[in-house]
């Protein structure tokens, strides 16, 4: 029996505790801590845990990622959408779409600028924008909850990450249905379909969700025992994961579906959200630990004028969107000046959909797009926090900042 896996998780809650503890003190999100932490255990710098343990600790990151999702959903009530109405879905499909379309006229003016303006670098161009919608809602979430973070800004950014995921993913599937549609030459589905794909992930991912949320709100009032429920919890989170990925849904989306359903269906889900709060530390640090180890430092050397490009303009879009789709809401001024800022982390699904983008591309390209994606993800996710730290206590919704 190779009991080394045991040796390494040992090793990666020790870091991120020290780090964390480090980050704490020099005034930073105990999530930069973990994740800077990790980069020096990987293989960038120390090298501690080689490539060759990533793959057996990967499970780790699913399981993370399920728990948080769930706990996002959990934000999702009827009431609150009662209160506000649309706006979160139009700043989310604003932000989304403004990170795409600011990303793509900054690529074709620079091919445009450089005489570089071929089909294949449209192509390039529309299938990298497309992913800038993606934003990564795990810092985002452990930054709000490390600070106790109240207040509108802070209850729109969890729904507008909530719904960010669903819009992302349809954008990425209309952006690569589209460069596959202008590609000479190569046979493919219509363009009906390839655009409709995407919509049925979501909605099989919604299905899953929906169907085990009811489950659980069930059997939260069978079983009465505090143990006998968050053991029901979070068997009923791996069973969503498990069945997401096996119908070639979204975990992400299916999870935080499930974690809707509960907190608008059972009176139980406060008393279980409190215990999965107790129970899910020592995940969200392995999480953040291993999302710091899988963090290649050599790849900001290959990112060049178009990754710098990439890294500015989807920033910029998501500004510039979260405000105009919070001033055309109506919603309070601090969400129209300072929600896009918080925004900026981007990881686990830009690296997913980077994966799918190079298929659509030649080679060459499609390395590019990925190198362009794993650096930006290196700049996003040891910004992205403390970006977002500094913004919620700029519009006064965190007090606590030691």
């Amino acid at each position: 029996m190779d009991l080394s896996v045991l040796l390494f998780t040992g090793i990666i809650i020790a870091t991120g505790l020290l780090f964390g503890k480090i980050a704490k003190y020099l005034r930073l999100p105990n999530v930069t801590g973990y994740l800077v932490g990790g980069l020096i255990l990987g293989p960038s710098i120390a090298n501690i845990v080689g490539v060759d343990i990533i793959p057996k600790l990967e499970l780790v990151s699913v399981v993370a990622l399920g728990f948080i999702a769930f706990s996002i959903g959990n934000e999702l009530k009827f009431t609150y959408f009662k209160k506000v109405g649309t706006k979160p879905i139009v700043i989310a499909v604003l932000e989304a779409t403004l990170a795409v379309v600011f990303v793509f006229g900054a690529l074709l003016t620079y091919f445009a600028i450089t005489k570089n303006l071929t089909n294949e670098n449209i192509r390039f161009s529309l299938v990298l924008a497309s992913i800038a919608a993606a934003t990564a809602p795990a810092a985002t979430l452990m930054v709000i909850r490390q600070y106790k973070a109240k207040g509108k800004v802070t209850e729109t950014l969890m729904s507008v990450v909530a719904i960010d995921d669903s819009v992302a993913v349809i954008l990425f599937g209309i952006g690569i249905a589209i460069a596959n549609a202008i590609n000479p030459g190569v046979e493919h589905s219509s363009l009906a379909m390839q655009i409709l794909y995407p919509i049925f992930e979501i909605l099989i991912s919604l299905g899953i969700g929906i169907g085990i949320g009811i489950i659980l709100v069930l059997g939260c009032k069978w079983f009465t025992g505090r143990g006998n429920r968050i053991s029901l919890t979070v068997a009923l989170i791996f069973l969503t994961i498990y069945l997401a990925d096996k119908l070639e849904g979204s975990s992400i989306l299916a999870c935080m579906a499930m974690g809707a359903v509960f907190a608008n269906f059972s009176k139980k889900h406060e008393e279980v959200n409190g215990l999965i709060y107790f129970v899910t530390p020592p995940i969200y640090i392995m999480f953040f630990v291993l999302s710091g180890i899988e963090l290649e430092l050599s790849v900001l050397q290959s990112v060049g004028i178009v990754g710098l490009l990439y890294v500015i303009f989807r920033l910029v879009g998501k500004v510039f969107g979260a405000g105009f789709g919070a001033k055309i809401t109506h919603s309070d001024k601090n969400v129209c000046k300072y929600l896009g800022f918080t925004l900026v982390p981007q990881a686990g699904v830009a690296i997913g959909l980077s994966l799918i983008a190079a298929q659509a591309l030649p080679d060459t390209l499609g390395a590019q797009v990925r190198a362009i994606i794993l650096a930006a993800t290196v700049i996003y996710e040891l910004s992205g926090p403390i970006i977002t730290k500094l913004t919620l206590k700029k519009c006064g919704e965190i007090q606590k900042t030691s």
